[in-house]
Formats: C-alpha cells, structure tokens, sequence
C-alpha cells in the first residue's frame, strides 16, 4: 500500500511515474532555456528555431507521438503535464506556440494521416526540425468552421487552393500548414470541408503578413493568401470531405491542453502574488496580513486546485477511450474564465508595479486574455455543454 503521506501525492492521483519525471524535465527545461531569454523573444515576435530543436531533442515535441517516428508514445496525460509547465512558464505566447505543434496542428497528421505521409513529415515535426501550423479560422469564421470560404478544386492530379486564414499562430515561421478548405458546394456544409498538407514552399501560398498582438506576443500569428496554390493529391490528408469532423475529434485535445495551460498560468499568477504581497509594506505591515488580501488568494487558489483536478480527471477518461465532449467543453468554459479572473486580482494586489509593461503579472494578465477566446470561446462553448445537458 502506498504511503499517504509520499510527497508526489497529488501527482500521483492521476499521473504514472513517467508523467512525473516528465514534469521535472520540463520545469528544468523552463528554468534553464525559457525565463533567462524569452523576453528576447516577446520583443522579436518569434521563438527562434534552434529551441524547438532542443525541445524536440528532449523528446518534448513528441510526447504522445508513435516511438518510430521519435515520439515517446504517452498517453494524453503527457500533453496535459506539458501544457500545465508550459503555462507556468509566465510566457504564454512559448507556450500556445509549442502546443500548436504538437497538440494542435500535427495531430491532425497523426490522426488522419496515411503510412507514407507519416513517414514523411512526422519525425521532422517531433525532431523539431519543421515547424507545424493549423489553418481553418477565416475573416469570416472562426469557431463557425463549418462556413468558412476557402476553396479547393481539383485539376488533374493536383488541388488548387483559392482564399485566406487568418489569425494563425506558427504561421509565419512554419514549414508545414494543415490546411481546411471546401471541397464540395454541393453536400451539407459539414461534408463539404477536406484537411490538406502544404508545405511553405507550394506554389500559390503567401505570407501576407505577421499579425501584431495584445498577448502571446513571442508567438508569431499570421495572415495567409492561398492564390492557386497547388498541392498534389498526395497530400490530401484524411478521407475527402470529411475534415470537419477532423477539425472537431481533434479540438477536444485541443480544449483540453487549454485548459491546463490556462491552469499553469493562474498557478504562476498566484504563487507570484503571494510571494509579492508577503514581501510589500503598506500600512504599517505586510500586505499580507490584510484578511482581505489572503482570503481572495485562498478563495482563488482554491478554485484553481478544483479545476485543475477536472483537467486531470477528464484526461484520465480520455486515456480510458470514454467520450468527454461535454466535460472538455466545460473546461474550456471553466479555465478560460478562471485564468482572467485569477489574473485581473493578482495584478490589482501588485498596484502600481503590476500595470508596468516587462514584470510577470502583466504579462501573463495580457497573455491569458485570449484563453477565453481561442480554441473555442466561451459562448461556443457554454452552447455545446447545454446541448448535453
């Protein structure tokens, strides 16, 4: 029997030994590659490459991933502890830049992908050596998929591309970008959109430009162009017709590695903050004597411990092959919402310090503004929870 008392407890709730070894990596990895120079990278607009390479040398970028294409063959905990550390990181935009490639884009390769274009892409992507994308919002559609206006037509043995994504993060930087585009005006809207492979060297694809952001501003977000861009039918990805159901099985990961990297965030938030007021003099005393000031941090720390357990909890039954759709819907909702509210107190107990553009608390309060949106917001979300209810 186990002792009660063993001090990886909470952790071992939930996780196996690997998943906690893992965590320690990761947290070393932050400490010694992260926080020293990422603040280079908020200013530039962009995580250079040779980081993805370390972390895909560190086996960080193909935690879920088959052993023969490089990966460590985790289940979906893995991508739960990941995007957890990535998130307490207090760089936000490293965070959701590297969980779109490996949480977010290349699952689309590695769910729907076939043996040859696995054996193509896939170990570069876990290496690190090329950077991954996922291209569906649109000006016009964002969680609406099913409208969105980009066209692909069938010529010969090739597929022209004709429209534009917007807001797309690894966009820039990226070598490969798995694409949404219609393929059918004819059938119901939800059969009518294929997933595609385009490589940043395809004929017809543009960069347009680098989007300039409120947050996550060390990861680079893009407008694109697709004006005839040519791919062949070789890398059409997955069965024609059926991306949107694609684009759906894969947003549950998606929510669910959101929600945990929003969790990280708060935790980093809170620990940073007490750590603050029990160091800051203000009316004779600590901050932290204020029963006040103390209570609302419990009160937080409590609703973040929670959700953070549900995070867990719902990962542990996606392990089981149980259907969680609702669940991941209501953590979207939970931790999306949870993670502003965590902030917008903590940056009010730093006072004057915390509104200062550079110190942690501004940033991760800029930075968790979009977790309530991307992925599916809030809204979006409260309807395909009461859908199920």
């Amino acid at each position: 029997m186990k002792d009660i008392n063993f001090k990886q407890t909470e952790d071992t709730l939930f996780l196996e030994e690997e998943h906690i070894i893992l965590r320690e990596q990761l947290k070393k990895f932050v400490e010694t590659e992260v926080k020293p120079v990422a603040q280079n990278w908020e200013y530039n607009g962009f995580i250079p490459r040779e980081v993805f390479k370390k972390m895909g040398t560190l086996g960080f970028l193909g935690i879920t991933y088959p052993t023969e294409f490089g990966g460590s063959e985790m289940d979906v905990r893995g991508s739960v502890v990941f995007a957890e550390e990535l998130g307490k990181s207090t760089f936000s935009g490293f965070a959701i830049a590297s969980l779109v490639h490996t949480d977010m884009a290349s699952v689309h390769l590695l769910n729907a992908g076939n043996i040859e274009q696995k054996e193509k892409y896939l170990s570069d992507i876990v290496s690190g050596n090329k950077i991954s994308c996922v291209a569906v919002t649109e000006p016009n559609a964002g969680s609406d998929v099913k409208n969105i206006r980009t066209k692909a037509q069938k010529v010969g043995n090739k597929y022209i591309i004709n429209g534009s994504k917007i807001f797309i993060t690894n966009g820039v930087h990226a070598d490969i970008y798995f694409v949404a585009a219609k393929t059918n005006d004819a059938l119901q809207q939800s059969a009518s959109i294929t997933m595609f492979i385009v490589k940043k060297d395809n004929p017809g694809l543009i960069v347009n430009k680098q989007l300039d952001k409120h947050g996550w501003r060390c990861s680079d977000t893009a407008e694109l162009f697709f004006q005839d861009c040519e791919v062949e039918e070789a890398d059409v990805l997955g069965t024609l017709h059926k991306g949107f159901y694609a684009i759906m099985q894969n947003f549950q990961n998606e929510r669910l590695v959101m929600g945990a990297m929003a969790m990280g965030e708060a935790q980093a938030a809170i620990d940073i903050t007490v750590e603050y007021v029990k160091q800051r003099d203000a009316f004779g005393g600590k901050l932290w004597e204020k029963q006040t000031v103390r209570h609302k941090l419990a009160e937080l720390q409590s609703k973040v411990t929670a959700a953070r357990y549900m995070v867990y909890g719902v990962a542990n039954k996606v392990r089981l092959g149980i259907d969680v759709i609702k669940e991941v819907s209501m953590i979207k909702v939970l931790c999306g919402e949870l993670v502003n509210k965590v902030m917008y107190t903590c940056l009010q107990f730093h006072g004057g310090t915390g509104y200062m553009t550079g110190t942690e608390i501004e940033r991760l309060t800029r930075d968790a503004r979009a977790q309530s949106i991307g992925g599916g917001a809030t809204e979006v979300m409260l309807e395909e929870v009461a859908k199920r209810m």
